[in-house]
């Protein structure tokens, strides 16, 4: 049955899904689709069968310069994009489609600013979207659009890096909702990252948040997983996911795998 983001809240509903997998005793586990992909026509059946093995969903408007993403995500959005994917038909699929986690929409600012700042927090609330990523709107550049999206009870989920000062990273974990976005590497989506050094970052991240600490960027192996755990409140798994797709495998199975090796003690 559908989370009503509504009654819980649009972005609380996903610090809730959070939450509730801590209290579980294990960190939350986010899964990254590319919408559309990779079958156009199966992609609400696909959703929902995502949704029940992961704590939040990650839907990706595909866009035809994402800058943040690798080479994996770059060849879904394309694919999308070939087959009509556009962000109208997105919000419609969501809400055909009846997922057991929040979902968040992972989009540039391109394909929002084209939708309209003025009806996207109400369209985007009706087909039971909780929030928003958008890897290219800086904080200083997003208050317009968190105040459309704000009487809706969504808002835009920011980003940290190894590389975020101190001042910077206290600004932006006070202006994110639903969860703080700590990118484990600099760079695209998709490369690997050192455990360790990203472990350290996660708690400098922890000290200052009061919302839950996500880690993503390079997450895709189980053994990662089990080292990351202790250190963080949830975990995004994108790259290795569409990856999974790509190749025609069961995404339920490998996403089961990642969230077995979740099981454990947490600092």
């Amino acid at each position: 049955m559908r989370l009503d983001t509504a009654e819980v809240g649009g972005s609380r509903a996903i610090e809730s899904a959070i939450r509730a997998a801590n209290r579980d005793g294990r960190p939350a586990l986010t899964a990254f689709l590319t919408a559309g992909y990779p079958q156009r026509d199966r992609f609400a059946e696909l959703l929902e069968a995502v949704a029940v093995e992961a704590d939040v969903v990650e839907v990706g408007v595909p866009f035809s310069d994402p800058m943040a993403d690798g080479v994996t995500i770059q060849r879904a959005s394309r694919a999308a994009l070939n087959s009509g994917v556009s962000l109208p038909w997105i919000l419609d699929e969501i809400d055909r489609a009846d997922p057991a986690a929040p979902v968040l929409l992972m989009s540039y600012l391109n394909p929002l600013l084209a939708f309209g700042h003025e009806r996207l927090g109400d369209a985007a609330a009706r087909a039971g979207v909780a929030g928003f990523i958008i890897p290219d709107l800086p904080v200083e550049e997003s208050r317009e659009l968190e105040e459309a999206l704000e009487p809706h009870g969504l808002g835009i989920v920011q980003f940290v890096t190894p590389v975020t000062p101190a001042a910077r990273m206290s600004e932006l974990c006070a202006r994110s909702r639903g969860f703080v976005y700590a990118v484990t590497r600099t760079g695209t989506t998709g490369g690997s990252f050192d455990p360790a050094g990203a472990a350290e970052m996660l708690a400098r991240v922890r000290r200052i948040s009061a919302l839950p600490v996500q880690a993503g960027f390079g997450v895709r192996e189980p053994e990662q997983v089990r080292e990351l755990a202790p250190h963080v409140d949830g975990l995004i798994v994108g790259s290795a996911l569409v990856e999974k797709l790509e190749a025609g495998e069961n995404p339920a199975a490998f996403l089961r795998s990642l969230r077995n090796a979740t099981r454990g003690d947490r600092r």
